[in-house]
């Protein structure tokens, strides 16, 4: 079992930059696809981002690309989410993810584990 936490969140203007962290509670977190994913109010969870298990392969939702960067630190177990040019839209809870798969999957279902989340909040 492994639990993941999320931080990081907040309310930020548009324009503005967020880092979210997931923290890890296990030995092995090197043995694990790490993703993000988010959820807008009546809205389906979506990808935004994933990294593979050495952090050499990474994934983005086209809506996010050239202004979300994913990395990892395998040493620290932990996940990041560096979030720069935030638009309202981007406006959501944001769940980080680990999958015991090899590949870098943009499917929430392809995924085992899940923190609670964080809210970003972007205003206008």
């Amino acid at each position: 079992q492994v639990q993941l936490v999320e931080s990081g969140g907040g309310l930020v203007q548009a324009g503005g930059s967020l880092r979210l962290s997931c923290a890890a509670s296990t030995r092995t977190f090197s043995s694990y696809t790490m993703g993000w994913f988010r959820q807008a109010p009546e809205k389906e969870r979506e990808f935004v981002a994933a990294i593979s298990r050495g952090g050499s392969n990474t994934n983005y939702a086209d809506s996010v690309k050239g202004r979300f960067t994913i990395s990892r630190d395998n040493a620290k177990n932990t996940v990041y989410l560096q979030m720069n040019s935030l638009k309202p839209e981007d406006t959501a809870v944001y769940y980080c993810a680990a999958s015991l798969g090899v590949r870098v999957t943009t499917t929430r279902f392809g995924y085992n584990y899940w923190g609670q989340g964080t809210q970003v909040t972007v205003s206008s």
